[in-house]
């Protein structure tokens, strides 16, 4: 009699796996990194249906081990699931969900692999819909949207600025940094930038109320000159034996 062996179930890692990314090459790539993360987060802030990460292990295959199977995008963005905190995004704990974004802040070591072997993963295995890349040194960027099976390069606006779909917000470099930039064509400020702003408008009003109080000293003192003035008039009127009153 033929025994029959059932089918091999894969057995997952637990889903509570840590990241396990090098660390950045430079002040500026974390720089970089700071910035999306927290401008985005506070541009989103009312918003509870998004996880946005940087510099974190993405675990998607059922081996538990360090390999090419392992990718941690520098900054990604998971659409349509819950804003918790998370030590890594473990696919197989997510729903089987994806980066919908994904940008790599290019570097002289890593260059090479995210604009190729990164790029087919994330093409053909994640298929995240949006990639971008960005040197912070030399200033390269250019983004990818999914269509169909590939990737096509999205092409820039006249501010040369890349619109991302997912996200409903554009790329694009601002004073040496990639940036998130409003369909209005606003800078999506950090919550430091906000604050700042913030600050600059409260001066703006000190200085505004300042020279209101000012104007409106300045009319009290020209009218109490006036007043002055027509009280010295009539007294000599007076002394002169005029009745100012009676003068039409």
């Amino acid at each position: 009699m033929v025994q029959i062996q059932p089918p091999e179930i894969p057995t997952f890692p637990p889903g509570d796996l840590w990241s396990d990314e090098p660390p950045l090459e430079t002040y500026r790539h974390l720089e970089e990194l700071i910035i999306l993360l927290t401008s985005l987060n506070r541009f989103w802030s009312d918003r509870t249906d998004f996880f946005a990460a940087g510099n974190m292990t993405v675990y998607y295959s059922s081996k538990q081990r360090k390999n090419e199977e392992l990718r941690g995008p520098d900054f990604f963005v998971v659409l349509d699931t819950e804003r918790r905190e998370r030590k890594s995004w473990v696919v197989w704990e997510e729903d089987g969900k994806y980066p919908n974004v994904i940008i790599e802040v290019l570097s002289d070591s890593t260059a090479s692999v995210d604009r190729d072997e990164k790029k087919k993963l994330y093409q053909n295995v994640w298929r995240t819909r949006d990639y971008f890349w960005f040197h912070p040194y030399t200033m390269e960027f250019k983004g990818f949207t999914l269509v169909g099976r590939n990737y096509v390069e999205i092409e820039p606006n006249a501010q040369s600025w890349l619109w991302s779909d997912e996200l409903q917000l554009y790329l694009g470099v601002f004073n040496e940094r990639l940036r998130f930039f409003t369909p209005e064509g606003e800078l999506v400020l950090t919550p430091e930038e906000e604050a700042d702003a913030e600050r600059q408008k409260v001066e703006l009003e000190r200085q505004r109320a300042d020279a209101e109080s000012q104007r409106a000293d300045a009319e009290s003192q020209r009218a109490d000159a006036e007043s002055q003035k027509n009280a010295i008039l009539r007294q000599k009127l007076l002394e002169l034996g005029v009745n100012p009153d009676e003068i039409g």
